[in-house]
């Protein structure tokens, strides 16, 4: 199993300096990983450093709380892409969710991905916090409002991806979008039991272990 090619190589942590950005650019060009999956105000700096690669240029938007004005996301989005970004990993308004307002929720998620165009946007549904009910009319108005992926897990709230909840999405979903599994994968072992289950993409910061 081909693990390297799914790997979205993730360093989104509050005190990233630009050296460790650059350090995980670097491996992401040797180890042939997918992306490079930054905060907005690293996109440009990554874009800079993966010109000539194969390796994509990733960032999060409305991160980590997804609970900004939708206007606030889709510029932050609007803004990145300028900047280089080639993937958006967006949050959902969470709340919204809970709330039962799915207009709110598809127009949130609709927004960024007009704002994101040509780049393709990720939506993380923050799976941990939602009944599966939730997770699946998540992923639904994901795809109604063109979302390309729909992602598990910030990896900053109170949980991160699992088998069950990568398996119920990847159902939900079927082959019309892909599923990213993100949040707490620290093992090889795990990494392949999420591929397994039909995850298609893994966001991790520590993609050189997971090989």
């Amino acid at each position: 199993m081909n693990i390297a090619e799914r790997i979205d190589h993730t360093v989104l942590k509050a005190d990233a300096t630009k050296e460790t950005v650059i350090r995980y650019c670097k491996e992401a060009k040797e180890y042939g990983f997918t992306s490079v999956c930054v905060n907005t105000c690293h996109t440009a700096l990554v874009a800079s450093e993966l010109k000539g690669s194969n390796v994509k240029t990733c960032c999060v938007i409305g991160f980590p709380l997804g609970a900004m004005l939708t206007s606030a996301k889709a510029f932050e989005a609007a803004e990145a892409v300028k900047a280089g970004a080639q993937e958006v990993d967006m949050v959902i308004n969470v709340g919204a969710v809970k709330d039962k307002d799915w207009d709110f929720v598809k127009e949130d998620i609709r927004a960024v991905v007009e704002a994101s165009k040509p780049a393709i946007v990720k939506v993380i549904i923050e799976t941990c916090l939602l009944t599966d009910d939730e997770k699946i009319k998540a992923c639904r108005l994901s795809e109604e409002a063109g979302a390309a992926f729909v992602k598990t897990s910030t990896g900053f709230s109170t949980g991160g991806a699992t088998v069950e909840d990568i398996r119920l999405m990847k159902e939900t979903v079927g082959d019309r979008l892909e599923v990213k599994a993100s949040g707490g994968i620290r093992t090889r072992e795990f990494t392949e039991a999420l591929i397994e289950a039909g995850a298609d993409r893994i966001g991790a910061g520590n993609g050189v272990i997971l090989l």
